[in-house]
């Protein structure tokens, strides 16, 4: 399969997330430089892009999402400031760059990573445009993605090693960890539009859901067959760090038959939509192109 992924919305939030500043005090100018040194490292804006292509599926003007994509990414950036500490994956590079603390040192790391999920929530709350109920319903569901409840608690079950054996238990602690974020970058464009109640979001709960899972599994699979130029960091850390993947759990060849089950479910979701009626004939393209693209990556 040949995946394309749509660029010109990586290239939107890539211009919105350089025009964003944090503090005007100078005895913090530091801890914006580091702030903004991972936040503009680049990738390809997976969450930030999904919640665009969302608003278009939905009907709305993609610019009009851009606060809550651009916060979304803050939240995302910082869980990379984070999970990079020497105290969790003690990574030195990320994106073919030292990691905020080999840079910058842990200290400030901390505080850099701080900052960013607090100016994510000022960012919203102050720039989003669209009723106010919607703003807070969107912040409430990205607090909760991003709590005990989501991607922090997926994080501690990463690392506290209490996890249950067994595929059930992996799949959840995945879909706390990595799947809540992603999941929450569509949800929350349905809040702001008031239909995530409606009967029109199941598929797109679904489709979220899935997509979440299939991300991980396939990181799982990189980090065995990538190469460190192409991951930008040393592959194998999940091996190094003793943690249970995808991989570990099932082996490379029936990771890919569950990545392929993944995708298969996330975008047959998206045809629901189109059968129900729910979005106009061809809405859902660059949502298909992003699923399309995170089976098919190669870093």
């Amino acid at each position: 399969m040949s995946a394309s992924y749509p660029d010109h919305l990586r290239e939107e939030v890539e211009r919105y997330l350089q025009d964003m500043s944090f503090s005007e005090e100078p005895l913090t100018a530091g801890l914006e430089e580091a702030m903004r040194y991972s936040l503009l490292a680049g990738g390809k804006r997976i969450r930030p892009v999904l919640a665009l292509a969302t608003a278009r599926a939905v009907g709305l003007e993609q610019h009009e999402v851009l606060p809550l994509a651009g916060a979304i990414e803050l939240i995302h950036t910082y869980s990379l400031i984070h999970d990079d500490l020497p105290a969790m994956d003690d990574d030195e590079l990320r994106r073919g760059q030292p990691t905020c603390h080999v840079k910058f040192g842990e200290g400030v790391a901390i505080l850099a990573g701080d900052g960013l999920y607090a100016e994510a929530f000022r960012h919203l709350l102050r720039k989003q445009r669209s009723a106010p109920e919607r703003v807070l319903a969107a912040a409430a569901e990205l607090a909760t993605a991003t709590g005990a409840s989501g991607m922090v608690g997926g994080q501690y079950a990463d690392i506290s090693g209490r996890t249950p054996p067994g595929p059930a238990a992996l799949r959840r602690l995945h879909e706390l960890k990595t799947g809540r974020l992603i999941g929450a970058s569509v949800l929350c464009v349905l809040l702001l539009t008031g239909t995530a109640d409606g009967p029109e979001a199941t598929p797109f709960r679904r489709f979220a859901a899935e997509l979440g899972v299939l991300f991980q599994i396939v990181d799982d699979i990189l980090d065995v067959t990538g190469t460190d130029d192409a991951l930008g960091k040393p592959r194998g850390s999940d091996e190094r760090h003793g943690k249970r993947t995808y991989v570990s759990e099932f082996g490379i060849a029936q990771a890919r038959e569950l990545a392929a089950e993944s995708h298969a479910t996330a975008r047959a979701a998206l045809a629901e939509l189109a059968e129900r009626g729910a979005v106009q004939d061809g809405a859902t393209a660059e949502l298909e192109d992003i699923a399309d693209f995170i089976y098919t990556r190669t870093s």
